[in-house]
C-alpha cells in the first residue's frame, strides 16, 4: 500500500512537471488524468535486482545461522534511482561509525572543502635580538588537527624570525586545541613543551622523526605560564597566520582511521549532534527519524542511522564535491589505493569508497562500488548481534560477489588538485612582518 501511494506521488509530481513544461497550468489537471498519467510506463518505478536479491537473502541466513537475527540486521543497496535490494532499510540501527558520514556532510555544508582552520600567533612586546620582552599570543579558530607536527613547524618560523625567548607568558585566545585536547590551559602546556626541543618527551621526537627531512627541532623558551584570556587582547602585533590543512584532507584523516576525536572536535565545531543530524538529513533528503545522533563520532549504540540513510549522505557528499571537482573519494578511504587504518584488513573490489563502523557488538559498512553493469552501486550493511570479525569477512565477501557478477569498473580517484596531508608543512605557516623583523628587532 505504501509503494502504491509512493508511487502515485511520484508520478503525479512528474505529470504535473511535464505539463508545465508543455505549457498546461496544473490546476487544469484532474484527478482521474492523473492516474491516467501514472498508469503509463514512463511512470514505473525501477524493480530490484534478481542478483542483489538473491545474494542479501543468502547472507541473512548466514548472519541467522550464527546468531545474527534478521532484526538486528539491515541492508541497503541503491543503483540511481534503483533500489537493487534491502532489508529493514528505512529503519534506524545502531550505526557506529557511520555517524562520520553525516559529520562529513555537515561539515562540508559548513564550510565547503576547500576550507582552512586559522591559528593567529602575535607579540605583546617588542622584539630585541631574539627576545620577545611581553606575551606570546595564540588565537585559535577550531582547528581541530593542530598536533605535534605542526606546533614543531610554528616553533621553527618563529625561530626564523629571530625569536628565541619569550619573557612573558603564552596566552591562549579563542578556541585553541591540540593533540585533540579540547581544554585551551592543557592545549597551550603541550605547545609550550612543543615549541621549546629541550624540553621533548619521546612521543614529540617520534613525531619530528615522521616530519619532512631535515626539518629543524625549534628552540623557544618561553619564560611565563600558560593563560588563559577570555577575550581578546587589546593591544598586539600580528607576527604568524598558522593555516590548517583543508577540510576535505581533515575529514580524510578523520574517516580513514575513524578518529572519534576528530570528528567529536569537528560536530561541535559545526553546533553538536542535534544540528549535524538535522543537516545530513536535509541534505540527502531523508526524514529526520533515519538519522538519530547524540554524538558525532558514533560511540555508543544509541547513535542510530538507517541503511537507506547511510547510502543517502554518502550520495550527498558526492554531489556536493562534484563542482569543486572533487568526488567521494577525496574525503573516504579507497580500496586498492589506501592501506592503512580500516581498510588495512579488508578485502573489498578495488575502486570501493568505504566508511567502516564497529563498536563491541555492530559491523558497519557503507560505500560505493563502481561496476560496469550497474553503475555506481551504493551501499549499507549494519550487523548486530554476532561475531563482528564474521560480520566483517561476510560483508566483504557479500559486495565481492556482486562485484563479479557486475563487473568491476574503477572510477574513483583522489583528485589531482587535492595535494597529499603533509603534517608540519612550512607552507601552510605566513609570516605577517618578516622582513620588519629581517634585522633581528622590532617596535610597537
Amino acid at each position: 500500500m505504501l509503494q502504491r501511494i509512493g508511487t502515485g506521488l511520484l508520478a503525479s509530481g512528474l505529470a504535473v512537471l511535464l505539463l508545465k513544461i508543455v505549457g498546461l497550468q496544473a490546476a487544469t489537471v484532474d484527478k482521474a488524468q492523473l492516474l491516467a498519467w501514472q498508469d503509463m510506463p514512463l511512470f514505473t518505478l525501477p524493480k530490484p535486482d534478481p542478483t542483489a536479491e538473491a545474494v542479501r537473502n543468502r547472507y541473512l541466513q548466514v548472519w541467522s545461522s550464527s546468531g545474527g537475527q534478521e532484526g538486528n540486521q539491515g541492508v541497503w543497496m541503491q543503483s540511481d534511482l534503483t533500489v537493487l535490494a534491502e532489508h529493514q532499510g528505512r529503519i534506524p540501527l545502531p550505526a557506529a561509525s557511520l555517524t562520520k558520514i553525516a559529520t562529513t556532510l555537515a561539515a562540508l555544508d559548513t564550510w565547503g572543502p576547500h576550507h582552512q582552520f586559522e591559528t593567529l600567533v602575535s607579540a605583546t612586546g617588542p622584539i630585541k635580538k631574539g627576545v620577545l620582552q611581553g606575551d606570546l599570543v595564540i588565537t585559535g579558530n577550531s582547528d581541530p588537527l593542530f598536533i605535534w607536527e605542526e606546533a614543531i613547524a610554528l616553533g621553527n618560523r618563529l625561530n626564523q624570525l629571530g625569536i628565541r625567548q619569550v619573557t612573558g607568558n603564552l596566552v591562549i585566545v579563542g578556541n585553541f586545541h591540540m593533540n585533540f585536547t579540547e581544554d585551551p590551559a592543557a592545549s597551550g602546556q603541550l605547545l609550550k613543551q612543543a615549541l621549546n626541543s629541550t624540553t621533548w618527551s619521546h612521543t614529540i621526537v617520534v613525531s619530528h622523526g615522521g616530519m619532512i627531512p631535515g626539518t629543524p627541532k625549534p628552540q623557544v623558551k618561553i619564560g611565563g605560564e600558560v593563560k588563559v584570556a577570555k577575550i581578546p587582547l587589546p593591544k598586539t602585533i600580528l607576527l604568524l597566520r598558522h593555516q590548517s590543512p583543508s577540510l576535505a584532507q581533515i575529514l580524510r584523516e578523520m574517516n580513514i582511521y575513524s578518529h572519534n576525536a576528530l570528528s567529536e572536535m569537528l560536530g561541535t565545531s559545526v553546533g553538536g549532534a542535534e544540528v549535524v543530524a538535522q543537516i545530513a538529513a536535509q541534505l540527502a533528503g531523508v526524514p529526520q527519524a533515519e538519522i538519530q545522533l547524540i554524538n558525532t563520532s558514533g560511540l555508543g549504540v544509541e547513535n542510530r542511522i538507517s541503511p537507506h540513510a547511510a547510502t543517502a549522505m554518502l550520495m550527498a557528499v558526492e554531489r556536493f564535491l562534484e563542482p569543486y571537482q572533487l568526488n567521494i573519494a577525496d574525503v573516504f578511504p579507497l580500496a586498492g589505493y589506501d592501506h592503512h587504518g580500516t581498510m588495512r584488513t579488508r578485502k573489498l573490489p578495488l575502486g570501493t569508497a568505504m566508511k567502516t563502523g564497529t563498536l563491541r557488538e555492530v559491523s558497519a559498512l557503507a560505500g560505493v562500488v563502481p561496476t560496469r553493469d550497474r553503475g555506481l552501486v551504493w551501499f549499507a550493511i549494519i550487523n548486530r548481534g554476532g561475531n563482528i570479525w564474521e560480520f566483517r569477512r561476510q560483508q566483504d565477501q557479500l559486495l565481492g560477489e556482486l562485484s563479479q557478477k557486475w563487473g568491476t569498473l574503477p572510477v574513483f580517484d583522489p583528485s589531482p588538485t587535492q595535494s597529499p596531508l603533509v603534517f608540519g608543512d612550512p607552507k601552510r605557516i605566513q609570516s605577517v612582518i618578516s622582513d620588519q623583523l629581517a634585522s633581528g628587532n622590532f617596535e610597537f
